[in-house]
């Protein structure tokens, strides 16, 4: 692990130092004081490969970015803060959370937030480039702002690395460090995915979602491009919940979309007056790419070829 750097105690020098060193380490922010007491407190730089852990300790304090200081850097990071000693305010995309010791938040540096820290806090802000985590700004915009207990779920197990990484009982070499950035970064990823769960299920009740989602691919049936990804996407739910709200259904989403497009194909392969339209014209419509996929697919749900089930459509021969 490479050396870490702390701020000087100068009188002088202090207020400046410190200003410089939280901009320069997190993201360009404006450090100010809370009250009218002068700005005062230290803060200590760890690196785990491309993660950094910020450890701070200071009077009163306000950081705040806003819409200049993101034209100038965009901040391509992810923070999460950890109270060892002392609270903490945060307020980002609309919520506000207070934390305590036992409690963590998100911050997304790539958006406008005021953070305040309390009189003696010592406070674990680990930054991580948001490209590492890889998950969408709106995942983790949908969830800043909150204070997550660390008693349960990701949480409960993420926090324990975090205090014990402030704690190292012994220097850590280099290609280990860059191991528990990975770690951790995977955890915080977890965390996203597990926190964005819990908001969509207490943003729309699931047979509902489920309805609508329903009513979408319905609407989207001619569609090739119609995936899973997409449909997520629309309905502002992450792919891995999509898939969950499925399971229940005894079917994966895929296969909704294939049976349907059979079905839809099925009812017009039967209709006397489209006896003039190819079964491949018939199949481009509903979304299938190829004559040959399709006929696999229809032959698995109909037990028939397209051809066998249309001429017997027209016999009377099947029911």
């Amino acid at each position: 692990m490479r050396a870490a750097s702390e701020t000087a105690a100068s009188s002088d020098d202090r207020a400046t130092l410190l200003r410089d060193t939280l901009s320069g380490w997190l993201a360009p922010v404006v450090v100010s004081a809370r009250g009218d007491g002068p700005l005062r407190g230290s803060a200590h730089l760890r690196r785990f490969g491309y993660l950094r852990l910020i450890t701070q300790e200071a009077g009163p304090l306000r950081l705040t970015r806003n819409a200049r200081m993101l034209a100038r850097q965009s901040g391509d990071a992810v923070a999460l803060v950890l109270p060892r000693a002392g609270t903490a305010r945060l307020t980002q995309d609309g919520r506000a959370a207070s934390l305590a010791p036992g409690e963590l938040a998100l911050i997304d540096l790539r958006a406008a937030f005021t953070y305040e820290q309390a009189e003696g806090a010592r406070v674990l802000i680990y930054r991580v480039p948001a490209h590492a985590l890889n998950v969408p700004q709106t995942a983790v915009r949908s969830v800043t702002g909150r204070a997550v207990p660390a008693a349960e779920g990701v949480a409960a197990l993420l926090a324990p690395l975090l205090l014990s990484l402030d704690e190292p009982a012994a220097p850590i070499p280099d290609a280990a460090g860059d191991g528990l950035g990975g770690v951790v970064t995977e955890f915080v990823a977890a965390l996203v995915h597990e926190l964005t769960e819990d908001e969509e299920s207490r943003g729309a009740g699931r047979d509902e979602l489920v309805r609508a989602v329903r009513a979408y691919i319905e609407r989207n049936l001619h569609d090739p491009d119609l995936a899973p990804e997409r449909i997520a996407a629309e309905h502002r739910i992450s792919v891995r919940y999509l898939h969950r709200l499925f399971e229940a259904e005894g079917v994966t989403v895929s296969r909704l979309i294939q049976q349907s497009r059979v079905e839809r194909c099925a009812q017009e392969l039967e209709r006397r007056e489209r006896v003039g339209r190819s079964i491949a014209a018939v199949a481009l419509r509903w979304g299938f790419r190829s004559p040959a996929h399709f006929s696999r697919a229809f032959k698995a749900v109909y037990g028939h070829s397209p051809r066998q089930w249309r001429a017997r459509q027209s016999e009377g021969d099947i029911p």
